[in-house]
């Protein structure tokens, strides 16, 4: 067995744009996903990840480079003789047939016999949770349902890699949530590589192993969720993944393991970083909400002087934004306690920030 279960190696993918011009929707990729891991195309519209996805499936063809699914080079070979099924936003059930036809129609076309056909249709509605359905058709069943159906369907034929183009985007929020852990419950059930297409990071976060961050047809950073957030390689990525303060300034020295950086009008704050910067260097302090502190000396931290903005009330966290002398703003995310009162600092009112020397990021781009 090959070491990845789908190899990506300098793939280019270029359109004509209307105006006559060339588009390269995927710029040169080169990424490499592991047999039995739940893998993440993450980014906002246009950043290639669908296109990437298409090609892994057979339905588009690069322009360059190469595709491999378990060893083997794909990159010409037309998508029916490829080992993968794609499960689409669009669930694409036949309306006229059962629950038992729609699964078992792949199965049919490959001339597997009524009674085996019978047997797996049984158990994948079974692997999906929705026993003894096969009789339903799709207008008798909730959205959540038919979202299982096609899963089943694509599952049946016991495919290599399983190809997820925004699955769960026609339900609603609370089916969605509900329906992103059984996806990823079922996928280490079954043991195949899920290669899952989203715009939304918080669904990256919750089930994926590995994520891989697109923009404008480039992939800028693949890693862990908790890699992706807590260490983001760019402005981009620790923007785009959850909420992100950036606090500009230019280096100034390093002490140590920390790197000296001048906030304009503000002071000097402390960054751990192992990453060598010049003096001068224009950089940005990039901090998570979560990680600053109000009102609280934090040993080995950086303490700046504010005034409160602004207060935002949400039950479990209170949001503060904050004004330095400088001139610019943080945003700091308060958990409220559970016990007893909790004191909210008003508006107007001055206020410390604290935050860790090794809880933020200096970034450059």
């Amino acid at each position: 067995m090959a070491e990845f279960a789908v190899e990506m190696q300098d793939v280019l993918k270029q359109f004509v744009t209307p105006e006559g011009g060339i588009l390269n929707a995927v710029n040169h990729v080169t990424m490499q996903i592991r047999d039995g891991e739940f893998f993440s195309l993450l980014g906002p519209s246009g950043c290639g990840k669908t296109t990437s996805l298409r090609m892994i499936a057979g339905f588009e063809l690069p322009t360059a480079g190469q595709i491999f699914i378990h060893g083997k080079e794909m990159s010409q070979v037309p998508a029916f003789q490829r080992p993968v099924n794609t499960v689409f936003q669009q669930y694409a059930l036949f309306p006229h047939m059962t629950v038992e036809q729609n699964i078992g129609f792949g199965l049919e076309m490959k001339s597997i016999s009524r009674a085996e056909r019978s047997r797996r249709v049984s158990e994948a509605l079974e692997m999906v949770r929705l026993p003894g359905m096969e009789m339903r058709r799709p207008k008798q069943l909730s959205g959540g349902q038919q979202q299982r159906i096609a899963l089943a369907r694509a599952l049946i034929n016991k495919p290599e890699v399983l190809l997820l183009d925004e699955p769960l985007g026609a339900l609603d929020l609370k089916l969605r949530k509900e329906m992103q852990l059984e996806l990823k419950t079922l996928q280490r059930e079954v043991g195949i590589t899920f290669i899952y297409v989203t715009h939304d990071q918080e669904e990256a976060l919750t089930m994926s192993d590995r994520i891989a961050v697109m923009s404008k047809g480039n992939v800028l950073q693949i890693g862990k969720p908790q890699e992706i957030y807590e260490s983001p390689a760019s402005k981009y990525v620790a923007d785009f993944i959850g909420e992100t303060n950036f606090i500009d300034g230019v280096v100034k020295g390093r002490n140590g393991s920390n790197v000296e950086v001048e906030l304009d009008g503000t002071g000097v704050i402390c960054v751990e970083s192992t990453r060598s910067f010049a003096n001068g260097q224009q950089v940005s302090v990039a901090v998570r909400p979560e990680k600053l502190r109000l009102n609280t000396q934090i040993e080995n931290g950086n303490n700046l002087q504010g005034l409160i903005e602004d207060v935002i009330y949400i039950g479990t966290d209170t949001h503060y934004g904050i004004r330095f002398a400088g001139g610019q703003k943080v945003r700091v995310r308060e958990q409220n306690i559970l016990q007893g009162h909790h004191e909210i600092i008003q508006i107007g009112e001055e206020a410390s920030v604290s935050f860790a020397y090794s809880s933020s990021r200096l970034l450059t781009e």
